[in-house]
């Protein structure tokens, strides 16, 4: 190859370079707009074809935790256009806003209309095949690829593609189908639909696209252990971010007992947690905070838990207590359960902090403990080879290094007493 030709070849790859940074650039200023739009859209179509909204609580929760999605989505596609992982967050929170406002709009359509025409069918038909993209998205795609957007190793490779095989599969289905489901309006005519064909979710072969990305769920929980337990120092940090935010997602089925609304704050806590983790993680911004923050967690969740617990079993016994002696129950029995409570907050706190950090801490409770010793020590120690050699051991057992020495520098004579 001549120079005019690796030259031609260099300026075309930066010109293709520039391009696209430029595209990454302009869709990343429009993620959060398209998002919004989206979501008002939808609102506003839903109400005006009376739609019934029996949780109103629960979409605000909703749309605020997949705002979290885009407004990550879109930081990580202009700081990082390179890493797949903000273009599969923007992507999931515009399916999330944009094709629901399709589905309302066909609905809008047949209840004042009483005929959709073809925008209305159009965006019925995108309702009916987004869905299952959107979920392979957030549960494969997502926590396969991150925290550098590319596989942990081409072995991995199957496990990528057998979802998105899966996916591609349904979307086609459900794209032609007979009819569409339009929410609130029934079914109406798929134009380009195949005479017979039901919906995917009642065909036979159903099950068997349902196992493929069953496989590739699996598969991503897999590869975020294995990427976990082969990571170390900085990587070792973004996946310590994702794991915690994933763990939250646990707490969710634990929700479904809880009163309504706490179930509902929960899960805008899960929802928000996970994007802002991708985030920090990606971005490495206080990336190193995430040692302090599950701490404080363990600390303040086992705290809540069981002064709950204290208090409502105060309030039960000293309930029966207060009926055995008078018969009726008393409010004596919350107030004396309150004030147990806020006594013993601060003392419960320090136990479980110490009970965490021996726990899950004990190099950092161990040279904590080291250091106040010798803090001690130092206070009535004297002689300076006794401190050398107690300094020496304090490094030694709270650091750990492979060796050790101490240098002291001598004292330096005044300018006018040093020898020649």
């Amino acid at each position: 190859m001549t120079e005019g030709t690796k030259e031609q070849g260099r300026g075309g790859d930066g010109i293709g370079s520039q391009a696209f940074l430029l595209f990454a650039r302009v869709g990343a200023w429009l993620i959060v707009p398209l998002y919004v739009a989206g979501i008002c859209a939808t609102h506003l179509l839903e109400r005006s074809a009376g739609l019934p909204n029996e949780n109103p609580f629960e979409d605000v929760v909703l749309w605020v935790g997949f705002g979290a999605f885009a407004v990550v989505g879109a930081l990580l596609v202009m700081k990082r256009p390179a890493n797949l992982i903000g273009w599969i967050m923007a992507t999931v929170a515009l399916m999330v806003a944009i094709f629901p406002a399709g589905g309302a709009y066909a609905a809008y359509v047949m209840a004042t209309r009483g005929q959709p025409g073809a925008i209305a069918v159009f965006g019925a038909w995108t309702q009916n095949w987004y869905w299952y993209v959107l979920l392979a998205l957030a549960t494969v795609y997502l926590p396969l690829l991150f925290p550098n957007g590319r596989l942990l190793t081409r072995r991995w490779l199957p496990v990528a593609i057998l979802p998105g095989i899966a996916s591609l599969v349904v979307a086609v289905l459900g794209a032609l189908a007979d009819t569409l489901f339009v929410e609130g309006a029934g079914k109406i005519d798929n134009p380009i639909g195949i005479e017979g064909l039901s919906f995917v979710e009642d065909l036979p072969v159903f099950a068997v696209l349902n196992g493929l990305l069953g496989v590739g769920i699996v598969g991503a929980v897999a590869s975020v252990v294995v990427r976990y337990r082969r990571s170390g120092g900085l990587e070792r940090e973004q996946m310590k971010w994702f794991v915690y935010a994933a763990a939250l997602l646990l707490a969710a089925p634990v929700g479904d007992s809880l009163p309504e609304i706490v179930s509902n704050v929960l899960l805008g806590v899960v929802l928000i947690a996970l994007p802002t983790a991708i985030g920090i993680a990606v971005l490495r911004h206080h990336l190193y905070d995430i040692d302090i923050l599950i701490n404080r967690t363990l600390v303040y969740g086992s705290l809540t838990v069981t002064l709950v617990a204290l208090y409502v079993g105060g309030i039960v016994l000293l309930q029966r207590l207060f009926v055995l002696l008078t018969g009726e129950q008393s409010t004596l029995a919350v107030v004396a359960s309150t004030l147990l409570i806020a006594a013993l907050f601060t003392p419960f706190r320090r136990r479980i902090q110490s009970f965490i950090d021996r726990r899950f801490y004990r190099r950092k409770y161990d040279a904590r403990k080291t250091l106040e010793a010798f803090s001690v020590k130092l206070r009535d120690e004297t002689d300076l080879e006794s401190l050398n050699n107690e300094l020496v051991g304090v490094v030694r057992e709270t650091m750990q290094p492979a060796h050790v020495s101490l240098w002291l520098r001598p004292e330096t004579a005044p300018k006018g007493e040093q020898t020649e």
